[in-house]
């Protein structure tokens, strides 16, 4: 087959950028085809910009291992290209002593997953570090960060074109059939062969991956959405740190991050939705109030302002425990020359250079490289 492109990536938000980079680093034809007029306009642009260190996550999940060795990556990455970013730490604060607990096993977890910079501190360290704050003690982050997820991508989509691959914008995807040896991909109206497809749609990816020719239903895991809105403060930041309650099953609750122009920013919440609708509520404000004061006290009345809020895309459901990354190749399905990631939210952001590594060497492997 005479092919086009060698490599087709569906999807130009962080992640997707982070593949297709990889691949035209290592030399491979890349063609990235996104639906929006810019790159990074759904997930990529909707949260928190935040660098994590890996605690969350269950031991040997993909979540935890691309966590932890993405996060070094990106530190890395962020330094030697002078991408805006801050080592700036984070607390996360048990504000009652049964929440204790929680923060044990959260330090636990973290000791599995290598993260071995965790710190306990007392009420009374917390509050010398952050004297705002109401807690009953804390766990300390050192290697947690923030950074400017725009000019990250930018860096990705300048890797990319200066190794010749290319982004087509105002490109839907619409269908792949299977070839003797890849995929004639129709997007835009214009047919594509390629060898390799990869389907990092985000919001997307099961609608894209329906119609892949050749791919079984039970390979396309169910799409559950969470919109999580964020609300600014009209007062200056009273935290040097961010600042994290104790997470519950399916987010990491109404936290305190800090932009790199010194911004204080509240969020995300969390409500499941069935619909893409980033339009902020100025009512949730009422529950941002009572949760934020249970470790921040001062906070004024009336001085949260809407800010934007953001969509994930879940594999799993609303009363489930917090899945892993799904990641599928030729192993999974059956399907040579085909990858699909689901579910790809939080951390993905700081895992996405380890990600990008990781679909490389899966087409590798299996000697579509």
């Amino acid at each position: 087959m005479a092919v086009d492109v060698e490599n087709i990536v569906i999807g130009a938000g962080v992640i997707g950028l982070a593949i297709a980079r990889e691949l035209a680093v290592a030399g491979r034809d890349v063609l990235v085809l996104e639906k929006a007029g810019h790159f990074g306009e759904e997930t990529s642009s909707r949260n928190s910009e935040v660098i994590h260190a890996g605690i969350y996550y269950p031991k040997d999940s993909l979540k935890a291992r691309f966590c932890v060795e993405g996060k070094q990556l990106l530190y890395d990455y962020c330094r030697t290209r002078h991408i805006p970013h801050r080592n700036c730490g984070k607390l996360i604060v048990a504000t009652a002593e049964e929440e204790r607990t929680t923060l044990e096993s959260l330090a636990a977890k973290a000791a599995a997953n290598g993260v071995d910079d965790v710190v306990f501190l007392t009420k009374e360290e917390a509050v010398k570090m952050e004297p705002a704050l109401n807690c009953t003690g804390a766990l300390l982050s050192p290697s947690t960060g923030i950074i400017d997820s725009h000019q990250l991508m930018l860096a990705y989509v300048g890797e990319i074109e200066d190794n010749g691959g290319a982004i087509a914008y105002h490109t839907t995807f619409q269908h792949a059939g299977k070839t003797a040896d890849g995929f004639t991909v129709t997007a835009g109206g214009t047919a594509i062969d390629c060898r390799n497809l990869i389907n990092s749609a985000g919001l997307s990816a099961q609608a894209v991956a329906r119609t892949i020719d050749g791919l079984a239903p039970k390979q396309i895991p169910e799409r559950y959405l969470t919109k999580g809105s964020y609300f600014t403060m009209s007062a200056r930041a009273p935290f040097s740190h961010l600042i994290y309650p104790v997470p519950n099953t399916a987010s990491l609750g109404i936290h305190v991050t800090i932009d790199l122009a010194g911004q204080i920013r509240f969020g995300p919440d969390q409500e499941w939705v069935d619909d893409i609708d980033y339009r902020v509520d100025p009512a949730r404000a009422d529950d941002f109030y009572e949760a934020i004061r249970r470790y921040f006290p001062a906070l004024p009345d009336d001085s949260l302002i809407p800010a934007y809020s953001g969509i994930r895309p879940k594999v799993q459901t609303p009363e489930g425990a917090m899945a892993d990354f799904v990641i599928a190749g030729e192993d999974a399905h059956g399907i040579p020359g085909l990858v699909n990631l689901f579910g790809m939210e939080s951390p993905g952001l700081t895992s996405s250079l380890q990600i990008g590594a990781f679909v490389k060497d899966i087409l590798r492997k299996t000697d579509r490289m």
